[in-house]
């Protein structure tokens, strides 16, 4: 495909805001696009698979610094894969330690709830449990 996209066509193909195109290139994710001589960017295929690259690390949770690193090794295919596999379980372990925090919190909520017996909210078991100190 050597059809060039403008940032809208882009945006569309991505469902990526234009701003966040313009952000991506700013902290340079994406390369400074080219320009045509009435000053509007340019982007070609290999823009669209990075941007797409991009999207689907952004959906996984993969943090800015992340991709970075991921984007980097991606231009080195002859360097061994075990830096992207490090950085994916690395991501996997953040993901599985928000996981636990989240059954916690969960857990506590809902003891919290339990506690509720209805009446007035001057008895109110939640809004006790919430002004203690923990």
């Amino acid at each position: 495909m050597s059809k060039t996209l403008m940032i809208g066509d882009l945006a569309s193909a991505t469902g990526t805001k234009v701003n966040t195109i313009r952000f991506y290139e700013e902290t340079g994710l994406m390369r400074r696009a080219d320009r045509t001589a009435s000053g509007r960017r340019t982007y070609d295929f290999e823009d669209l698979k990075r941007l797409r690259f991009i999207r689907r690390a952004r959906r996984l949770g993969f943090e800015t610094k992340e991709i970075r690193s991921l984007l980097a090794l991606s231009d080195r295919p002859e360097a061994p894969c075990e830096e992207v596999t490090d950085i994916a379980l690395g991501h996997l372990t953040d993901i599985e330690a928000k996981i636990a925090q989240l059954i916690r919190l969960r857990d506590e909520l809902n003891r919290m709830i339990r506690l509720c017996a209805g009446g007035s909210i001057s008895q109110c078991q939640i809004l006790e449990q919430l002004a203690e100190s923990s």
